[in-house]
């Protein structure tokens, strides 16, 4: 072997190397920062203070969630004065969605309630911001988004390019169709046709009794397409443009809320992935793995979240942008 390939091959290995101590430098940093924060994170939805004002904050991708809908029983059963429940959501699955909903509803039967959608509050999402009966949005927030959808992978293609049948044996031809291992077949197809439509009719039913809309306004609004927070007050799918002081005015006005009560943050016993100090260190374990795409996913919606949004399948209310490059 000549001198300048003992080098070449050197060079590789140095490289492999450098690989592995990267990726275990960043797995050790994971592990030590989920370590911390299992002991220094408060969990249960703690009170931060009953003289004040409750802020609660829904983000990311909604799924059902247990634990949430206990901590806003225990918040509905406090002496908080009143609550403001922040959304930055394009929603989730429609089950998920839905007992958001009505855990937000039974809130609102105990405690004041004001709704302020932030940077997005579309689909799954916006339904969460029907339990209250006021909803507040800035001006270049992104509402509505009223659909659903079914989606689900198909790999028939590339079971032949790689050789492989799936072979199965079931006791009816719509038991788990469509499954994406062969094409879905037509009576397959109008079965889901016949689900997405069924949850469609519940969510726009649902959006012409809480906004109190006539059929005419509602065709205007439910074909799946968000609006601007400027838009959405037009078509009274949000009451006010604003932000958290425009709430706490609402609250003071119509709820009689004391004025000069302080807004403390109630915790919704967040899982421990999604924490924004581990968001941020496994991001930086997928860009050392050259995995970037995955990282930036990762830091916008935590490592549950990017999961999630790897393999989201079944009934959903969300709305899913173009992913960008």
């Amino acid at each position: 072997m000549s001198m300048e390939s003992d080098v070449i091959v050197d060079r590789r290995r140095l490289r492999r190397k450098l690989t592995f101590w990267r990726v275990a430098s960043a797995l050790i940093v994971i592990g030590a920062v989920v370590a911390v924060g299992a002991y220094a994170t408060p969990w249960g939805g703690k009170l931060t203070g009953a003289s004040a004002i409750q802020r609660v904050n829904i983000d990311g991708l909604i799924r059902s969630d247990q634990k949430r809908v206990e901590a806003l029983e225990r918040l509905g059963k406090s002496n908080a004065p009143a609550v403001i429940v922040h959304i930055n959501s394009p929603g989730g699955t429609t089950a998920g969605s839905e007992e958001l909903y009505d855990a937000l509803t039974r809130l609102k039967a105990k405690k004041p309630m004001v709704v302020v959608v932030e940077g997005l509050g579309a689909s799954g999402g916006y339904i969460a911001a029907l339990a209250s009966d006021h909803i507040v949005a800035q001006q270049t927030a992104l509402v509505g988004s009223i659909g659903v959808l079914f989606q689900y992978p198909n790999i028939t293609d590339l079971l032949k390019t790689v050789g492989v049948k799936v072979e199965e044996v079931k006791s009816s031809p719509l038991k788990a169709a469509p499954n994406g291992y062969e094409p879905t077949s037509p009576e397959a197809r109008a079965a889901i046709d016949a689900l997405v439509k069924d949850s469609y009719a519940w969510f726009r039913g649902l959006v012409q009794n809480r906004r109190g809309m006539d059929d005419a306004q509602l065709e205007k609004v439910a074909d799946g397409r968000v609006f601007t927070g400027r838009q959405a007050v037009d078509l009274k799918l949000v009451d006010q443009l604003g932000d958290e002081k425009a709430a706490i005015a609402w609250l003071v006005a119509e709820k009689k809320v004391a004025p000069d009560l302080p807004v403390r943050d109630f915790k919704l016993s967040p899982r421990l992935t999604d924490l924004t100090f581990i968001r941020t260190a496994a991001s930086v374990a997928f860009d050392a793995l050259g995995l970037s795409s995955i990282a930036r996913q990762v830091e916008q919606t935590g490592i549950v979240g990017a999961a999630d949004r790897l393999n989201l399948n079944g009934m959903l209310a969300l709305w899913q942008p173009a992913p960008s490059n």
